[in-house]
C-alpha cells in the first residue's frame, strides 16, 4: 500500500535484492516487472498485476565528490539522507520536495518538484543516470555523452529500466531561513499580489482553501551570508499578511512539531527547505493529491476559473497549495519548456466525491494546457495528456529501443503514453 493507504499497487510478489546482480537477475527472469519508491505517489504510476521491486534492500551508496560538485546516490536512498550527507561536505542539493522522505529514483521518475521560480524539478539536477535495462543488462547514461537521448532518461516513468544509482549536481552550501505569514486578505489576492508573493522568496508556498484568502505563505529564502537576515525575508506585514509569531501546520488543526523551523532563524537547507522533518511522517491520515501545472503567467487566471468551484471544493479540501517551478527540457517533465504555477489539492480520502469533482476543475484549468502531476490523481484524457509534451514521439521511440517488449509497463504508463 501507499504511505497514505489509498493506493494498492498489486498482489505481488514484492521482491527486495540486496545487490545489482541480484536485481539484474530479477528482471532478466522477468515478463514484466515494476519498480517502487518510497510509496508516495497518489496516482497507480506505479501499480502492476506482475512482480514489484523495493530497492530499500540495496546498499545506500551516497559518494560525494567535493571537486566535481557531485553526488553520486543508490535510487532507494531518501533525500533528506543525501542531503545531510552533502551538507556535511559544504555542499548543497539545487532542490528539495516538500518531503525529504522520498527516494531519488522515484521522485526523479514522477517529476516531483519543489517551489521557486528560479528551482526546477528535482530530476533536472541529474547528470548520470545508471539503470538496469529490460535484458537485466547494465545501462549508464549521462548528460554530457548521450545529450540526444538523456532528456527522455531521466524523467521517464520507470518504463525505461530499472534505476540504481544517479549522479547529481550540487551547489555550495548556502544558510536558509524560513517564515510564515499568514491571512493574505481577498482584495489582495490579484495577479500582482500573486506575482508579488510567489517572486517574494527563492521558495514560496501559498495555502488556501478556495474562499479568495491565501491562509499561509510560507516563504524560504536562501541567504546571503554579506546582508543582514533580516533584510533578506519579507516584512513582518506583508501583502495585508502579518508574521506568524508561532509555528504553523498546512493543516492549522495539526501540530507543527513535525514541520521545519519558521522563526527566521539561520540553518541549513536541508531543515528549512522541505515543509517537514525527516523524523516525522506528516500525514493527516488516508488522503489522495492532485496537481496541475499552468503557465506562471496564467497563475491568476487559472485560480480565479477554479474558485467558482469553491463551495464543491472545500468540503473535501484538507489543504491546497500554489508553488512554482522554473522551465526544463525533460521529455516527461510536467515543467517542460515553461516556468510553471502548480495548483495542488490535498484531499480527503473521499475517492468516489473526489472523482467526480476532478473533471469539473479539469474543465476550468482546459484553457491553461495543464500538465497533472504523474504521481497524483486526475481524470485527464490520456489524448489531452499527451498533446501537451511536445518531444512525447521521441521518447516512445526512446522506448521502443530501451524495452521493445514492455517489460517494465504498467497500466497507467500504457494508458497515457500510448502504447
Amino acid at each position: 500500500m501507499s504511505w497514505s493507504g489509498t493506493v494498492a499497487y498489486g498482489p505481488g510478489p514484492l521482491h527486495a535484492p540486496a545487490s545489482v546482480p541480484e536485481l539484474q537477475a530479477l528482471v532478466a527472469g522477468a515478463f514484466r516487472i515494476r519498480a517502487l519508491g518510497t510509496r508516495h505517489s497518489f496516482s497507480t504510476i506505479a501499480a502492476s498485476d506482475g512482480p514489484l521491486v523495493t530497492l530499500q534492500a540495496m546498499p545506500a551508496d551516497i559518494e560525494v565528490d567535493t571537486v566535481a560538485r557531485t553526488v553520486r546516490v543508490a535510487a532507494g536512498v531518501r533525500y533528506g539522507e543525501v542531503a545531510r550527507a552533502v551538507e556535511a561536505q559544504g555542499l548543497a542539493l539545487a532542490n528539495m520536495g516538500s518531503l525529504p522522505h522520498i527516494s531519488e529514483g522515484g521522485a526523479g521518475s514522477t517529476g516531483t518538484h519543489g517551489s521557486g521560480d528560479d528551482l526546477a524539478v528535482l530530476a533536472a539536477s541529474v547528470r548520470a543516470v545508471e539503470m538496469v535495462g529490460a535484458e537485466g543488462d547494465l545501462v549508464r547514461l549521462t548528460r554530457e555523452d548521450d545529450p540526444e537521448v538523456f532528456g527522455g532518461v531521466v524523467l521517464s516513468l520507470g518504463v525505461l529500466g530499472v534505476f540504481t544509482h544517479l549522479t547529481l549536481d550540487l551547489e555550495p552550501a548556502a544558510d536558509w531561513a524560513q517564515v510564515v505569514h499568514r491571512d493574505v486578505p481577498a482584495a489582495e489576492v490579484t495577479a500582482e499580489g500573486l506575482d508579488a508573493l510567489l517572486g517574494g522568496a527563492t521558495s514560496v508556498s501559498l495555502f488556501h482553501r478556495w474562499d479568495g484568502r491565501i491562509d499561509q505563505v510560507w516563504s524560504k529564502q536562501r541567504l546571503d551570508p554579506d546582508r543582514e537576515v533580516a533584510a533578506q525575508l519579507p516584512p513582518v506585514i506583508w501583502h495585508g499578511a502579518r508574521r506568524s509569531p508561532d509555528p504553523v501546520h498546512p493543516l492549522p488543526e495539526l501540530s507543527a512539531d513535525s514541520c521545519t523551523d519558521q522563526s527566521g532563524t539561520p540553518g541549513p537547507f536541508v531543515e528549512r527547505l522541505p515543509h517537514f522533518r525527516m523524523e516525522f511522517t506528516p500525514s493527516a491520515g488516508e488522503e489522495i493529491q492532485s496537481e496541475y501545472l499552468v503557465a506562471r503567467g496564467d497563475v491568476a487566471a487559472a485560480l480565479a476559473a477554479v474558485s467558482e468551484l469553491g463551495k464543491r471544493i472545500r468540503p473535501l479540501l484538507y489543504a491546497s497549495e500554489l508553488r512554482t517551478v522554473a522551465a526544463d527540457e525533460l521529455w516527461l517533465s510536467p515543467a517542460h519548456g515553461r516556468t510553471s504555477a502548480c495548483v495542488h489539492f490535498t484531499w480527503r480520502s473521499r475517492p468516489a466525491e473526489v472523482k467526480a469533482l476532478l473533471p469539473a476543475i479539469e474543465e476550468r484549468l482546459a484553457l491553461f494546457a495543464p500538465r497533472p502531476h504523474w504521481g497524483k490523481v486526475f481524470t485527464t484524457d490520456p489524448t489531452e495528456v499527451r498533446s501537451q509534451y511536445p518531444r512525447l514521439e521521441n521518447f516512445r521511440t526512446l522506448r521502443d529501443r530501451l524495452d521493445p517488449d514492455r517489460v517494465f509497463a504498467n497500466a497507467f504508463v500504457d494508458r497515457l503514453l500510448g502504447d
